[in-house]
């Protein structure tokens, strides 16, 4: 019975009360050396995210994620449709590494780097104490009636909330559709693009929704990384855990008490003050060991260590740690699964690195044109073919012109030589006409090159039909 008086906290999240309704969390305002650097992070981040769509290189975006005209920059690179195989390697490289970084330190990303959590808790939550005030306070305001100074301070957070809630929709709207765009459709005003409007208020309401209201329960209920750690992690993970070893001793923890010999009474150093629950913004209790709510935001350590302090103690009751760590003092090593996923992590990084190496600046296909059948003369035959050349690069493509690699023959470009503008695609229709002895079946592979100025800078292939040749 008291193993499972301890297990009853798996049974329910803290979000939701035992009626089933939403209870809200009111976590106390973190502060602390680990809070100093996630602060720190959080803004460059921050600074990143919202000034990564307006910086241009070469004319290019820096991220691009235009979906609807299937146009993608990153870094500054164009990348096209044509280069979808460089993207899945991408996702899986990132898929390999995210297992990696869990299995080595559990759920630190969500903590340090997730936009759910950077944008929740260093900014809507710091105008939610600013506002408000901090935990006590924001608890006594959600109890008190509807007087002037709640109705003065919900409307001006809510208020608050939904201006930052449009930005961020807006810079959402910047990588999607281009920050060029974004600026021409505010400096239009917007009446001009009513429609777009709908959509940009609709994204705003839904980020409204997350952050003044869902908040933790993203983390908690959406996410699925979350629900990962149950596969990925192990003893030897590294997480915010709590030393229980040190914290409880033979007799559990206890209330600091003056002058008491707690060594002799056998009570660990943790004082059940609980301001490791008060700080956690998912509302958990990290003595209670790894669960799924704890996002790895350090508060609970911060919080710790100042009590420890105050209380003559070592600090590091909650820190970094691994089961393995804590229970047998074994320091992290690296095993064989950690080995396995760093093995394919680095062939696959080495893949991407050799793909990007050999993309192409030029696409170039070639097909015949449909409908059409080949024209034969007494000594040549001849077929008709469409031509789609696409410059990725970030400079025009002059004086383009194409030729037979493995046949001898000739290729009538319709309109002579082309010009294909940067990142743009340019079609056209070619002639090409070979001599039937160089023929050796009624379907022949041909090789064709595309020049700039008499310079090879792409190579495809095409079929190219005639009648049936009998040796």
């Amino acid at each position: 019975m008291e193993k499972e008086s301890q297990e009853k906290f798996r049974d329910s999240i803290a979000t939701i009360d035992q009626s089933g309704k939403r209870n809200f969390i009111y976590p106390k305002k973190p502060k602390g050396m680990f809070y100093k650097y996630r602060t720190i992070v959080s803004w460059v981040l921050l600074v990143i995210l919202l000034v990564s769509p307006f910086i241009k290189i070469k004319g290019n975006q820096f991220l691009l994620f235009n979906i609807l005209e299937r146009k993608f920059h990153i870094f500054g690179f164009p990348f096209w449709p044509q280069d979808f195989h460089l993207l899945v390697i991408s996702l899986l490289v990132s898929v390999v590494f995210v297992i990696l970084f869990t299995v080595v330190f559990g759920r630190i990303f969500c903590g340090w780097m997730c936009p759910q959590t950077i944008f929740m808790e260093m900014v809507f939550r710091k105008v939610e104490y600013l506002i408000e005030g901090d935990r006590s306070k924001q608890i006594k305001l959600e109890k008190q009636a509807w007087n002037a100074e709640k109705i003065r301070k919900r409307v001006l957070k809510w208020f608050v909330f939904f201006i930052i809630s449009f930005i961020i929709s807006n810079v959402f709207l910047a990588y999607i559709i281009g920050s060029d765009k974004v600026l021409g459709y505010i400096n239009d005003g917007p009446l001009e693009h009513l429609n777009t409007l709908f959509y940009l208020l609709a994204f705003t309401g839904v980020f409204y929704f997350v952050f003044a209201w869902f908040r933790e329960q993203v983390c908690i209920i959406v996410c699925p990384y979350g629900r990962l750690q149950g596969v990925l992690l192990d003893n030897k993970s590294i997480n915010v855990a709590y030393d229980y070893v040190r914290g409880e001793g033979e007799n559990g923890r206890k209330k600091l008490r003056k002058d008491e010999n707690r060594d002799q009474l056998g009570h660990g150093d943790c004082i059940d003050c609980k301001q490791c629950v008060q700080v956690c913004p998912t509302g958990i209790d990290i003595r209670n060991g790894t669960q799924l709510e704890c996002i790895n935001c350090t508060a609970c350590i911060d919080a710790c260590d100042e009590i420890m302090d105050r209380s003559g103690f070592d600090k590091g009751l909650i820190r970094y740690a691994s089961e393995d760590n804590i229970e047998k003092k074994e320091k992290f090593k690296f095993n064989a699964r950690l080995i396995a996923y760093s093995v394919i992590l680095t062939v696959l990084i080495g893949v991407l690195i050799t793909m990007l190496f050999l993309r192409n600046d030029v696409e170039a296909t070639i097909l015949r044109l449909p409908g059409q059948t080949f024209q034969s003369t007494e000594t040549t035959i001849k077929n008709v073919f469409t031509v789609k050349l696409i410059n990725k690069t970030t400079e025009d493509i002059e004086d383009v012109s194409i030729k037979l690699i493995s046949h001898k023959g000739k290729v009538n470009l319709v309109g002579g030589n082309l010009n294909i503008s940067k990142q743009a695609l340019r079609e056209g229709t070619l002639f090409i006409e070979i001599n039937k002895k160089d023929l050796n079946s009624s379907k022949e592979k041909l090789k064709i090159g595309i020049y700039s100025k008499g310079k090879l800078i792409e190579t495809t292939s095409t079929n190219f039909s005639g009648p049936l040749i009998i040796k």
